[in-house]
């Protein structure tokens, strides 16, 4: 996938006065890459996330990413473990050190079932959104929105436990929107930073005089509840196709029929998706539903009377 730069092929880096040892590429972006190193001092797995920064506003970008992991210190939102900025002759590389989760993603786990013709279970996906909806809890009480939620954003620990990731995209929660100027630049905003397929319909055409708040996250959540239900995302195929997405959120999303999902868990995905923002439910109405449906712990058995 692409080079990495020679100051990870095959040689150790130093970061915080600790040594780490290159192992192999895991992943690039448009300006960013991943690559997979051992800390020399523990003999932990880490992931060091690269990002290249041409100009000043990207140093700026990378620093504030830095800054929203800072923010938290939550079991489902991915920790922070270093942050530097190294010169790269005319350039800089913004590091970001993380904890490297050998399971990958959601998405990984999604397509993993899928090549074997299977899908999450419903106690999974309740499990997992569980978590996804607590991390988001946290990252909006602090009056903030991920802006990127999407199944490749959300790493699985060794237990299963969903861990929110990629804070970017991050801003304020709640946006006043005054004036058709201000609402074209966050439309373009939204149309680099949010991924199409999981953006909200308010950020496709931001209106002139609004409010754009943390909700913006539920419908992208729900786009993530479709995909672990049903192996892809409502709107990924209308992307793939070429076809209009921005028109295709404009109507409310046709749930289809399955015998693995009860009444109660599709009726949780409709709520997410629900057109109008305005009518869209907040986080902690969202958990206070799915902590009543959530299934026994592994090794409970409800005794039936």
């Amino acid at each position: 996938m692409g080079h990495a730069l020679c100051v990870c092929s095959r040689g150790t880096v130093v970061i915080d006065n600790k040594r780490y040892l290159f192992i192999q590429k895991l992943g690039e972006g448009g300006f960013s890459y991943v690559d997979l190193v051992e800390g020399l001092h523990d003999g932990h797995f880490y992931a060091l996330k690269r990002i290249l920064c041409h100009e000043q506003q990207d140093r700026e970008e990378a620093q504030r990413e830095a800054d929203m992991h800072h923010l938290f210190n939550h079991p489902n939102i991915l920790h922070l473990v270093a942050y530097c900025l190294r010169e790269r002759g005319a350039k800089h590389e913004a590091w970001l050190l993380l904890p490297f989760f050998k399971r990958g993603t959601l998405w990984n786990e999604i397509e993993r079932l899928k090549d074997k013709g299977n899908f999450l279970t419903e106690d999974q996906i309740l499990r997992l959104l569980l978590g996804i909806c607590r991390g988001l809890e946290a990252i909006h009480a602090k009056g903030y929105a991920h802006r990127d939620l999407k199944p490749t954003n959300i790493l699985l620990g060794d237990e299963g436990q969903p861990v929110l990731m990629d804070f970017g995209s991050m801003n304020q929660a709640c946006i006043h929107v005054e004036g058709s100027r201000q609402a074209l630049t966050l439309q373009d905003w939204a149309a680099q930073r949010c991924t199409i397929s999981y953006r909200a319909p308010e950020l496709f055409s931001v209106q002139s005089h609004c409010v754009i708040d943390e909700r913006t996250d539920v419908w992208s959540l729900g786009c993530v509840l479709y995909a672990m239900m049903f192996g892809e995302g409502p709107y990924d195929m209308v992307f793939q196709k070429g076809d209009s997405v921005a028109l295709a959120v404009q109507n409310q999303l046709s749930i289809p029929q399955s015998p693995r999902h009860s009444s109660a868990l599709r009726q949780l995905l409709a709520s997410m998706m629900t057109v109008d923002p305005q009518q869209r439910p907040h986080i902690p109405q969202l958990l206070s539903q799915l902590e009543e449906l959530q299934p026994p712990a592994p090794g409970q058995h409800t005794t039936q009377i």
